[in-house]
């Protein structure tokens, strides 16, 4: 095969295992190490993958997106730690938005048990694991519902937000970039978390260190739009505090 081929082949490969290791691809492919390293540079330019040591994950694009029961099984006592920490954040905080996918679900079942809050959410799991909890009032947003993420999107979403004023708002995105601020593949996705921001006195975004450097389609929100950013440690600490010179506290957990 040519290397345009076989970069579609290990592009392939990489995201329907979530990563790849140079040394598998190349025996895979009877390459030379050298050749995949090149290959995965070459994708990482396209901004289709990003590197790390001995291998390569995906990025999330306008063409590719992990589903909801993906997000489950990846990094999952990383995810943990995080949502612990960005639950600690909600201060004297009434009303919650907790944002679609699988951290910011592990963010609302972290939250305390013992107080009277509203909680809205775009999350239909969320919204489930939440709404046998006495003391916690929990709005769903309506609108057409995404099969891959089990979350509301589009006008019906965005009009509900816009009526609403939020004391804090948990948010995700797909990539975070210092250059171009946080991302989704998807504009309907888009354009609620957009609401949600406008929406919050307050903003946290969670998301593991996978996800910084890594920008996808859609731009919705700055770096410089929330108070603080939990990731977890494999985040370098020079890079977490590049970050941080943008506003937001950063916590590596």
């Amino acid at each position: 095969m040519d290397a345009d081929e076989r970069r579609r082949v290990i592009l392939t490969m990489t995201r329907g295992s979530g990563s790849a290791e140079v040394a598998a691809l190349a025996a895979d492919l009877n390459v030379s190490l050298e050749t995949v390293r090149r290959d995965l540079r070459t994708l990482e330019e396209h901004g289709l993958v990003r590197r790390t040591h001995g291998g390569a994950y995906p990025v999330e694009s306008a063409g590719f997106e992990t589903t909801l029961a993906e997000r489950t099984t990846h990094c999952l006592p990383q995810k943990t730690r995080i949502a612990a920490v960005a639950a600690g954040l909600l201060g004297e905080a009434e009303t919650v938005f907790i944002d679609e996918g699988f951290t910011p679900q592990l963010i609302a079942e972290a939250l305390p048990c013992d107080r009277p809050m509203t909680v809205v959410t775009a999350s239909l799991s969320t919204a489930g694991a939440l709404a046998g909890r006495p003391q916690v009032h929990t709005l769903l947003l309506g609108g057409r519902v995404r099969g891959s993420t089990l979350a509301t999107v589009d006008q019906w979403a965005i009009r509900m937000l816009a009526e609403m004023v939020i004391d804090l708002a948990f948010v995700g995105a797909n990539g975070i970039s210092r250059d171009h601020g946080l991302t989704t593949p998807d504009t309907a996705v888009g354009h609620v978390k957009a609401q949600a921001i406008r929406s919050a006195r307050r903003r946290v975004f969670s998301g593991i260190h996978t996800k910084f450097g890594a920008v996808s389609f859609h731009r919705f929100a700055e770096v410089r739009d929330f108070e603080a950013i939990v990731t977890d440690a494999s985040l370098p600490a020079s890079e977490a505090q590049r970050y941080a010179r943008m506003g937001p506290q950063v916590h590596r957990v």
